[in-house]
């Protein structure tokens, strides 16, 4: 196996053994980011002599007798997550030039552990969108099949990985955004729970859903990543004072006694037939194992995708005010020292499609007359569909659903409406609402080559958890994952 194809537990066993280095990973990655980053564009910064800088200190460190999980880890960062001194672009024209003063409170942890950044990955501008086709630096491919999308708005991250240009990556994730990719890439997603691990440091979306989490090629990995970037921060009052539980024993645990809950909207006739069927041999598959499942009823996540798309376009209009052509980023003359003409311009011109319609809707709904009809309306909405969920999650230990209705789509298949793209997130704005923690990890394969030359496209499974319930996620993924080989499958890249 190659270096850049080892999991960090497994990298990890071989750094603090002798059996390689930080750097002999650090260029291993960085060589396969060289071999195929053109053709995806996965990456739109690479920082390789930072990282080879980082590689030899981490080295050092091993060599003084230091063991930390993630010391020497090469990885990639989701490019609206802030780091001093390199270019964060949020994908956008209006960003394009600007460098991190600091360093995102998740980045910083990471840099404590001993990880190595290599660079920053592709996403849909400012995070708004659900295939990576809406940056202002070209669409991210997807590693299965060139001609389809990695998801969004992590795309970048996850065809990072799942090409095996790094070990892990980091995303964000709003309303989906790192596990919708996640599925389409064939690889592990978490959404941790809102106020599990530090918002300071991201170009801020949607700030009452946003959430930084791991993309890795295995459960136990995400365990790994999540401990260390989980936890209080001063700078971040939504992030709970709570200890965080020790993931990697817990996930041994059997699961013998564990019920899930099959929500019966999850289960619609718009799903694929062919994902559909995946799922339910992964059910077989946990029933085995020893898992209960439990049919329950979530009457209003069906409003999941209209509140979102209520809520999230008010926060992004008043997120992205302060891109103003002023203080930082893109900037036009106005001409005649005409601070409107100014505003309009640098707006006009540094802002994508996307971002503009996400403005004008948000702005619309927060408008006087209109508040308490739509912004007002869709959170009280919210509360149902946050309330309903802590409900049922009383009753049993985790939901299983699907990530997605269906497997990846081609590039340009949806770009030109805009409904239909939202309607991406159907399975998974819930949980981002209720502020609940969510994983996807890869159940099998749809639309298989016949003649056996490839596995077909990936098919995601989700797992929703109560409130800080990670710990019940990975024990059931990393079991179900012991107990198949879909994640062992790589992409024919």
């Amino acid at each position: 196996m190659k270096l850049n194809q080892l999991t960090i537990k497994e990298a990890a066993e071989k750094l603090v053994n002798g059996e390689i280095t930080s750097v002999d990973l650090a260029k291993a990655c960085l060589a396969r980011i060289e071999e195929v980053n053109k053709e995806l564009n996965a990456c739109l910064t690479v920082c390789e002599e930072e990282a080879l800088v980082e590689a030899s200190r981490a080295d050092e460190r091993l060599a003084k007798g230091e063991t930390a999980v993630l010391l020497g880890i090469p990885y990639l960062a989701k490019d609206n997550i802030l780091t001093k001194g390199v270019r964060t672009t949020a994908s956008s024209k209006i960003l394009e030039n600007y460098i991190a003063p600091y360093d995102a409170t998740v980045i910083a942890k990471l840099r404590v552990a001993g990880a190595v950044l290599l660079g920053k990955t592709n996403l849909d501008e400012f995070a708004h969108g659900a295939s990576t086709e809406n940056s202002a630096f070209g669409a991210t491919k997807n590693p299965w099949d060139l001609s389809r999308v990695p998801g969004g708005s992590s795309g970048g991250s996850a065809a990072a990985v799942a090409a095996d240009m790094c070990l892990f990556a980091l995303g964000t994730d709003t309303g989906g955004s790192i596990r919708c990719p996640a599925s389409f890439c064939g690889i592990t997603g978490l959404k941790p729970t809102y106020g599990r691990a530090s918002r300071y440091g991201l170009v801020a979306m949607t700030s009452s859903t946003d959430v930084p989490g791991p993309l890795t090629k295995t459960v136990l990995d995400a365990a790994i990543v999540q401990a260390i970037i989980s936890g209080p921060d001063r700078f971040d009052s939504t992030v709970v004072n709570r200890e965080v539980d020790d993931y990697a024993s817990e996930l041994q645990q059997n699961l013998f006694g564990l019920k899930i809950g099959l929500p019966e909207e999850f289960f619609t006739a718009g799903t694929d037939r062919a994902v559909n069927d995946i799922i339910q041999i992964a059910i077989a598959k946990l029933k085995e194992l020893g898992a209960e499942f439990v049919k329950v009823s979530l009457p209003h996540t069906k409003y999941g995708v209209p509140v979102y798309y209520i809520v999230t376009p008010s926060e992004v209009s008043s997120n992205l005010a302060r891109h103003d052509g002023i203080r930082f980023g893109y900037s036009v003359n106005g001409g005649n020292h005409d601070i409107k003409s100014v505003y309009q311009k640098s707006r006009g011109q540094g802002f994508g499609p996307e971002a503009k319609r996400r403005i004008m809707l948000g702005t619309y709904a927060l408008s006087a007359g209109y508040f308490d009809a739509y912004y007002l309306r869709a959170q009280k909405v919210r509360t149902k569909i946050k309330n309903e969920l802590d409900e049922v999650l009383k009753k049993v230990d985790c939901l299983l659903t699907p990530t997605s209705p269906h497997p990846a789509f081609k590039i340009g298949e949806k770009v030109a409406d805009p409904l239909q793209m939202y309607l991406e997130d159907i399975f998974v704005t819930s949980a981002s609402l209720a502020g609940l923690p969510a994983i996807s990890l890869p159940a099998g394969f749809v639309y298989p080559d016949p003649d056996g030359g490839a596995d077909g496209l990936p098919v995601g499974l989700q797992l929703i958890g109560p409130r800080f319930g990670e710990s019940i996620l990975f024990r059931v993924g990393h079991q179900y994952q012991k107990a198949t080989d879909h994640h062992l499958k790589k992409a024919n890249l």
